[in-house]
């Protein structure tokens, strides 16, 4: 994997950017042009000048996009079953601080400050690569009025992989390729359908809290010290209030995507995989191992085998947090149990590499299920009619060889 910052991510311009509300604070005396000099100011308070939130809008007209097709064409017998991940997007953490520690992060009055955590990712020659992640939490209104801090947890993610799966939906996302913009519309009925679908459904009331979350919290990542990028996980979230719900009941929420999935889009970097083996997963590190499967497993078959690290893993999922590594290594083991129950992988074996009495690393060694072996096969044979349709449209591609 090359280094986030090389992606040829695309930031918004400053025009684009949401802007926060300020107040003008400068000094408010000015010279009185009869007497030559300055006028008291407590006679003429200084004005508070708002700045309103600009929200940047989706394309007013429909626009056609051979890249948005592309990523809607899988190659299954289930097209509900199957999505697109996105490897630069997915492999920056998000969703790993836990409910009991957010509250620990939480002052008396339900603030929080921002989290910074670093995590480690490996290059295409195994060198680590350093990163680091801020999320400032969302504050978000609660009933008695007062406001609470929420980062965005395993719920949230969900709710994202609902709302990439509805973009695929060819009246429902909107890809504009020239501007790397990915839009979405959708219903919190259709999220909940498709939450129902793979068995996780949610109140009306919980995903659109999990929406606000992830549109209020800010997500800044540090390459080698040098911030890269910084947006929430939905950008430009506009809502549809009851009132125009009540006048138009077909009216869409709408957000924009996070540029990542857009470049990916543009440049086909994305893979297909079962979204619903994905949601079955109640540990969260399964999620995370089966994404990292996917990603590097590309190869998998019947005979063949992978390897996972343990230090690998804790440096770049940010999800084995415990104290005692006991308890990590227990984490694993359990996730690794629950993929063998959900089909994905067929067995592992264990590999304990000691300095005298000392574990200082573990290997699991994967063999993958039939199940995932023909998935993966089905992967790779629709990235392959894909870039072939992308060559006889001209369209960028990639050497993917070059990024691993």
């Amino acid at each position: 994997m090359i280094e986030l910052s090389k992606a040829c991510v695309k930031q918004l311009e400053t025009k684009d950017a949401v802007l926060m509300p300020y107040y003008d604070t400068s000094d408010p005396r000015y010279f009185d042009k009869g007497k030559k000099k300055m006028a008291d100011t407590k006679k003429k308070p200084a004005k508070k000048k708002a700045v309103k939130k600009v929200i940047k809008k989706p394309p007013s007209l429909p626009i056609k996009s051979i890249q948005h097709d592309l990523f809607s064409d899988f190659l299954t017998n289930d097209v509900s079953e199957v999505s697109n991940t996105v490897e630069y997007w997915e492999r920056i953490p998000k969703y790993f601080l836990s409910p009991q520690e957010q509250k620990s992060l939480r002052t008396a009055e339900g603030l929080a400050k921002p989290y910074t955590q670093e995590y480690i990712l490996r290059g295409k020659n195994g060198e680590p690569l350093p990163y680091k992640v801020r999320i400032q939490p969302a504050l978000i209104e609660q009933d008695n009025g007062e406001f609470m801090a929420f980062f965005p947890t395993k719920s949230e993610e969900i709710i994202e992989e609902v709302l990439k799966k509805i973009f695929t939906e060819q009246n429902l996302g909107i890809h504009d390729a020239g501007n790397s913009e990915s839009w979405v519309k959708f219903s919190y009925s259709m999220i909940n359908k498709e939450l129902r679908k793979n068995k996780c459904s949610r109140t009306h009331q919980q995903i659109k809290h999990s929406l606000e979350v992830m549109s209020k919290c800010i997500l800044t990542v540090f390459e080698e010290g040098e911030e890269i990028y910084s947006n929430p996980i939905i950008n430009n979230y506009i809502k549809v209030d009851r009132k125009k719900y009540l006048e138009d009941t077909k009216a869409l929420h709408v957000a924009q995507l996070s540029v990542f999935i857009s470049h990916a889009v543009n440049t086909l970097q994305y893979r297909q995989f079962n979204l619903k083996r994905l949601t079955s997963c109640k540990e969260q590190l399964s999620g995370w191992i089966l994404r990292r499967l996917i990603e590097r497993f590309t190869y998998a078959s019947l005979i063949t085998t992978h390897d996972l690290y343990y230090s690998s893993m804790k440096a770049a999922s940010l999800l084995l947090r415990s104290s005692r590594e006991i308890d990590n290594r227990i984490k694993v083991i359990k996730a690794l149990e629950e993929l063998q129950e959900n089909g994905t992988i067929y067995s592992y074996e264990i590999e304990e590499k000691r300095e005298g009495r000392k574990i200082v690393d573990v290997k699991y060694r994967i063999t993958p299920s039939s199940e995932f072996s023909s998935e993966q096969k089905a992967a790779n044979k629709r990235a392959n009619i894909i870039e072939q349709k992308a060559v006889k449209n001209d369209l960028q591609i990639v050497d993917k060889s070059k990024s691993k």
